[in-house]
């Protein structure tokens, strides 16, 4: 039994679908008002706000809801959403299937840095203009999604596609050369998959160079010119995120968790912790 409440499939009622969008008001309805639990979903979540009041909680980082904004959520994170009036906006799901079936490479998913399935993930805030290019993408998705045409699924793909394209060219991180762009993107996306499978034996950046058959300065210099972070700051954001959804979601003890990630002793644990977060363990899982 999952210690946090996942969402497995896009459509619980129909396992087949792989795409799904609805109105972020009309969810509202659905749960009366009521604050969603916290809970992950094993599929991608883009959130189109348009109106908003509130807080969404996304791997225990607090983001204040506003007008103009979008967010990007990765299979696997932990978010939710408390909402001080409806929302006004869509909520946009799709499986990795969905991507397979209409051609969208996940290595496209990955090279647009919008979906980080570890370390703050910030909403995009966009301009009204934007906004509206935005909604009418939203609003076509919506109506062919609910409709019967003939090849529904790959218009649908077309125009999430375009979304996700716009909103990586609205991102500030991503104003880069072109050619900077693909000389680095394919390094960045191997050391993220590599920091997914070895985060909890490979503390340090000077590993994954070497793994990557490069010095530290250069992986520094590509990852933090592509993400706006260093690698060290990547690796010790997917420990802390981790740790944190273990000391919230498990019954394990605070050495056990230290071990579970790698430390030899928990106070390394504990002190790594208190460096990155600002508090201790201990104060983390009290306060949440």
């Amino acid at each position: 039994m999952d210690a946090v409440k996942t969402y497995h499939d896009v459509n619980k009622a129909d396992g087949s679908l792989s795409f799904g969008i609805s109105k972020m008001e009309d969810i509202y309805q659905k749960r009366k008002g009521r604050p969603d639990v916290p809970h992950r979903h094993d599929y991608y979540t883009i959130l189109v706000v348009k109106e908003a009041e509130g807080n969404h909680i996304v791997d225990f980082t607090t983001h204040t809801l506003s007008n103009n904004q979008v967010y990007f959520i990765s299979p696997g994170q932990v978010h939710q959403l408390t909402e001080d009036k409806p929302t006004v906006g869509y909520s946009i799901v799709f499986s990795s299937q969905f991507l397979a079936l209409n051609h969208i490479l996940v290595d496209f998913i990955e090279d647009i840095n919008l979906f980080n399935d570890f370390s703050n993930t910030p909403p995009l805030q966009v301009g009204i203009k934007e906004m509206e290019l935005l909604t009418s993408y939203s609003e076509e998705m919506l109506r062919l999604n609910a409709g019967d045409s003939a090849y529904k699924y790959e218009a649908i793909g077309a125009l999430l596609k375009l979304l996700l394209i716009t909103c990586h060219n609205l991102c500030s991180l991503n104003q880069l050369d072109t050619q900077t762009m693909e000389v680095g993107a394919n390094l960045v996306r191997n050391f993220k998959q590599l920091v997914n499978q070895h985060y909890k034996t490979w503390h340090h950046a000077a590993s994954y160079a070497e793994a990557l058959h490069i010095t530290p300065d250069h992986l520094n210099r590509v990852v933090r010119s592509l993400t706006g972070k260093t690698a060290k700051e990547h690796i010790q954001s997917r420990i802390t995120t981790a740790a944190k959804r273990l000391l919230y979601f498990s019954p394990l003890s605070q050495k056990e968790i230290a071990f579970e990630l790698g430390f030899s002793e928990p106070a390394n644990f504990s002190a790594f912790f208190k460096s990155c977060t600002g508090i201790s363990p201990s104060t983390f899982k009290q306060s949440v």
